[in-house]
């Protein structure tokens, strides 16, 4: 069972055993430099294959939407109910967790460009003493920081009291409902201690964009969300994209969602589909699906939402120490292929959901699609399937 070649902790996934070698991304990189040209030839026989391949490597169901310069093909596998035997469908919408990060980023460029903040102001500037205990200090730490996960702030997603009342089945079950807020997620965080010192290496940390939201929220007196809905989503006509806020219940059409919830990927697989997605706050609660996600993107790269200086910035890569050949922006990672295509994009791993979102830099063939299961499954082999075979 293999959900991704790079390892990390990379969103709020069900499997504690996955903290360890957990779903860092598939929208990951190697160094930078110009790419070889992606093989469209508008045959996605091979990502199929490997889509199914998924399914019988233990994910309930697997959906998918790939568009190039041929048109846009679209992909479904496996089920979308265990229960009932309903197969996925390919207008799945379906939560996608750390994508989220990509959108908060760039309402954060979007705020730089209009002159309403710096990304090197201090998180102390926008939210006095919020970063403060354990030897965490945002007086030291900048905006820019947060976004490209070298701020050294502690990932409350590994506090262990938040794993025990989130994450493990007991704890899940019983509050999966409850709400937990930006500032929340931060006081988890500020009960340990920092990773380094700001600036020192990097390490990724669901606080930064919990965080992000927060300044979001500060510089312009809106919720992210709606931030993110009239900044991105209506522009871009992003119809099955949502911030839902404390809503639990996911919206049609859309299928059910598993995790094992346990210390191990084997054992009783568990209904997951509902909980409040506050869980994941600013850095995991979005829902869309794999058509909005691909024209994100591509909107995206191609320079739609962003001036040419803040993508640049957003592009500008740090190395992700301790994982060879990683390198991460801002809210945007970049990862290159093995057959030398470089595709830009994100991963998200959230409770029962594994999504991954990747396009070229000229934004012109991309890729998105989700597991509905995240103990299992080669997302990997997904993308190098459509853009190497």
């Amino acid at each position: 069972m293999r959900v991704s070649r790079t390892l990390l902790r990379f969103g709020l996934v069900g499997a504690v055993a996955l903290t360890a070698t957990s779903l860092m991304a598939s929208a990951v990189a190697g160094p930078a430099s110009v790419s070889a040209p992606a093989p469209a030839t508008g045959d996605h026989s091979a990502t199929r294959e490997a889509m199914d391949a998924a399914v019988k490597d233990g994910v309930p169901g697997v959906v998918g939407q790939a568009k190039d310069k041929y048109g846009t093909w679209k992909g479904a596998s496996g089920v979308g109910d265990l229960r009932t035997e309903r197969p996925r469908s390919a207008h799945d919408r379906y939560r996608v967790g750390s994508v989220t990060k990509t959108f908060v980023a760039t309402v954060l460029l979007q705020l730089e460009a209009e002159g309403e903040l710096s990304l090197d102001d201090k998180v102390d500037e926008w939210l006095p003493g919020v970063v403060r205990g354990n030897g965490h200090d945002g007086r030291r730490i900048s905006l820019r920081r947060l976004l490209n996960h070298t701020s050294g702030i502690f990932n409350y997603r590994d506090d262990s009291e938040f794993v025990r009342k989130y994450i493990v089945k007991d704890g899940f079950f019983e509050n999966r409902y409850d709400t937990v807020t930006l500032d929340r997620h931060v006081k988890y965080a500020m009960a340990n201690k920092p990773y380094f010192t700001p600036g020192e290496s990097w390490m990724y940390s669901n606080t930064n964009y919990s965080l992000a939201a927060m300044v979001i929220e500060k510089a312009t007196g809106n919720s992210y969300g709606d931030e993110i809905r009239h900044r991105i989503i209506e522009p871009l006509g992003l119809h099955a994209t949502s911030v839902p806020g404390t809503d639990p219940k996911m919206p049609r059409p859309s299928s059910r969602t598993y995790a094992k919830l346990a210390e191990s990927t084997t054992g009783p697989t568990y209904d997951v589909t509902e909980l409040n997605p506050t869980l994941a706050g600013g850095g995991g609660d979005m829902i869309s699906d794999a058509g909005d996600l691909n024209r994100f993107y591509s909107a995206l790269l191609r320079g739609g939402l962003l001036p040419r200086a803040q993508l640049a910035e957003m592009k500008a890569t740090v190395e992700a120490a301790g994982l060879p050949g990683v390198r991460y922006g801002l809210g945007l990672a970049e990862r290159r292929l093995s057959c030398g295509v470089v595709v830009w994009g994100h991963h998200g791993g959230i409770v029962g959901s594994i999504s991954e979102a990747v396009t070229t830099a000229d934004g012109r063939h991309s890729l998105a699609f989700n597991f509905n299961g995240d103990w299992s499954g080669d997302s990997d082999a997904v993308i190098e399937a459509e853009f190497c075979d």
